[in-house]
């Protein structure tokens, strides 16, 4: 049976959201744990499918995992660490790509670690050869099997000199979790340096790490033969706060979202600004809302931090269908990120997707053939459709638009948002939106 949500659309949203810790930095954080010889404590844990995931990952690892949701926190005690096996390790993981993070962690601990194949949102070229030429330079031995990869290292894993072709985030966090414990220094040259990043060096140097950032995106780690727990809150998810504020700009409605960090907003919060949407900051948060009038069109590029984040890109090109006028939104980090405009399209946005490079930003995609530029015209009037979510973002995205648009749409595959979005129908309810989940 699957799951379907019927939205009735055209009512603002308006009320009160709250965002707990980032997606993209939790599940890493629950696997640092493993390099601990203590327990950790993690707060300010959203409730999750990845952190679902990663807990499972943990306890079949030996971890002992206490998860209190009421108050939003983990404990990690990582003494009985052991290794898993291949079904194991597929059964649990589903589609997430985790498990390749895991390796660095066990093979300090273990000697040795087992990855399935790798699943997560289709939304581009995301291959584990990253991390895996990552972990060779360390001096592990990789073994392509059948069933997935067997990762060893039989003389110990050695710091190495890496630069990155692109500054991955998920390469980047490989580095840092093998690292820390590899004997001698590492430099990694090009290294993603979001927010997340940061927070998880922060996380490495309680358990006693030493991590040195440069301005030109090198990063030094000098490895350590022991680390010990850590104590930490986990900053809050950017994405979610984002997506909130353009459900909000969408609907002409008026969004508080506690939790909305402005540091790591800067980016988004000048865009939001310039295509008409107002914000204000206060200490425990930020309210959006719509300014009033008609939303401006405007040129955008996504890029690695510090600019505009690749996973606001789609919720903004929902805003941007009701801009008056032409806008262009170049996309430089995942080639197949405008897969989601088909159902807006649907819906009765007009959307141009082109090849080539509509944008000054350093671009991967230019001469690959892959539909990575988007014209859009509008204001578009938006009405219902029936829709399968694509991946996270993108259908999170197109749950904003089927809020906005006239009449009704159903939408199924919802069980992809539940990845990123702690209660989301909860909050869409909350916030009064006219929505009923059904089994078909």
């Amino acid at each position: 049976m699957a799951t379907l949500l019927t939205i009735q659309g055209g009512k603002p949203l308006q009320g009160r959201v709250r965002v707990r810790g980032a997606k993209n930095l939790v599940p890493k954080a629950m696997v640092a744990s493993l390099l601990g010889s203590e327990p950790s404590e993690l707060r300010n844990i959203p409730e999750i499918r990845d952190v679902e995931i990663v807990t499972s990952l943990l306890a079949i690892h030996g971890v002992k995992v206490d998860h209190d949701l009421e108050a939003g926190s983990l404990t990690m005690d990582p003494r009985e660490t052991r290794n898993a096996t291949y079904s194991e390790i597929d059964t649990h993981a589903g589609d997430s790509r985790i498990p390749i993070l895991f390796c660095g962690p066990l093979m300090h601990k273990n000697g040795e670690a087992f990855i399935p194949d790798l699943g997560g949102c289709r939304i581009g070229d995301r291959p584990i050869d990253y991390h895996l030429e990552v972990l060779r330079n360390f001096g592990a031995v990789v073994d392509k099997q059948p069933s997935g990869i067997r990762i060893s290292a039989p003389k110990g894993l050695l710091g190495a000199k890496l630069e990155l072709p692109y500054p991955s985030v998920g390469a980047t966090e490989q580095v840092l979790l093998t690292a820390v414990l590899a004997e001698g220094i590492t430099e990694l040259k090009n290294a993603a340096v979001e927010p997340e990043i940061h927070d998880l060096i922060q996380i490495l140097q309680q358990m006693g790490a030493i991590i040195s950032v440069n301005t030109d995106r090198t990063i030094r780690i000098e490895g350590v033969e022991r680390l010990s727990g850590y104590r930490h809150r986990a900053i809050p998810d950017r994405n979610e706060s984002a997506s909130w504020a353009s459900a909000a700009l969408v609907t002409q409605g008026d969004i508080y979202v506690e939790g909305a960090a402005q540091r790591d907003l800067t980016a988004f919060l000048n865009t939001y600004r310039k295509i008409g949407g107002e914000f204000e900051v206060y200490d425990d948060g930020i309210r959006f809302w719509h300014g009033g009038g008609a939303l401006q069109p405007l040129v955008l590029e996504t890029d690695v931090h510090p600019g505009f984040m690749t996973d606001w890109q789609q919720p903004m090109v929902v805003a941007l269908t009701q801009a008056a006028g032409v806008s262009i939104v170049h996309e430089t980090v995942y080639e197949n990120r405008f897969g989601f405009t088909h159902a807006l399209q649907r819906m009765g946005a007009s959307i141009q997707l082109h090849r080539e490079c509509l944008g000054s930003n350093p671009c991967r995609f230019g001469q690959r053939n892959f539909l990575h530029s988007a014209v859009i015209s509008g204001p578009s009037k938006l009405h219902g459709a029936d829709i399968d979510v694509p991946d996270l973002r993108g259908g999170f995205s197109h749950l904003i638009a089927a809020l906005a648009a006239e009449g009704t749409s159903r939408v199924t595959g919802i069980e992809v948002i539940n990845r990123g979005y702690e209660k989301f129908l909860d909050k869409l309810t909350g916030l009064g939106a006219d929505v009923e989940l059904s089994e078909r």
